[in-house]
């Protein structure tokens, strides 16, 4: 790995430090518009049970939570930076009950099958670690007939070209790409 990559990825894939905080703070603005949007790709309903994964900065979960009222926002980060920024911006929600904030990996997920009605991920799955075992770990949590959503900023440099027939050798159906300015969205169903 060039330096280069090694002060991207602790700064934007798995932020620590300085460059982390840093990052966080960019990112917050660069992921909300395609986090906010892709929200309303999944339809996300009040009574709804949410997860994010590669939470970040936590923007995405705040929007989440003013959206599910009576249902539960979960999320999950490999960065300890990225849990606690998040948990400083939705300080409230935690408190309440209603978020749920961890620190950890897509690859094991610390949640029960079938815990989660709809699952999102805002350009993170380009740095999972190990992205088939992610999505069959996100197939296992999300409950017979809920959604998936992977979306994707221009900065992400992640291709739409092949996800659908990824998510689809994961188990999932009906995948399809979406896209709306420069981003772009895989959504997919588990049946």
């Amino acid at each position: 790995m060039s330096i280069m990559q090694s002060i991207l990825l602790r700064t934007f894939g798995r932020p620590r430090g300085v460059l982390g905080r840093l990052g966080g703070a960019m990112m917050a603005r660069m992921n909300e518009d395609c986090g906010t949007w892709v929200i309303d790709l999944l339809e996300v309903a009040a009574n709804d049970r949410v997860l994010e994964i590669g939470f970040g900065p936590g923007v995405v979960i705040q929007h989440l939570s003013n959206r599910v009222s009576t249902g539960h926002v979960a999320g999950i980060d490999p960065s300890h930076e990225m849990v606690e920024q998040a948990g400083a911006r939705n300080a409230a929600a935690i408190h309440s009950g209603r978020v749920e904030l961890r620190h950890g990996s897509v690859e094991n997920l610390p949640f029960e099958d079938g815990s989660f009605d709809k699952v999102l991920a805002i350009n993170s799955m380009q740095v999972w670690a190990d992205a088939e075992a992610g999505l069959r770990e996100v197939r296992r949590v999300l409950r017979s007939g809920g959604s998936i959503a992977l979306g994707f900023t221009p900065y992400s440099g992640q291709s739409p070209a092949s996800l659908p027939e990824t998510l689809m050798a994961a188990g999932f159906t009906k995948a399809h790409v979406r896209e709306k300015d420069k981003n772009f969205c895989v959504l997919a169903i588990k049946p």
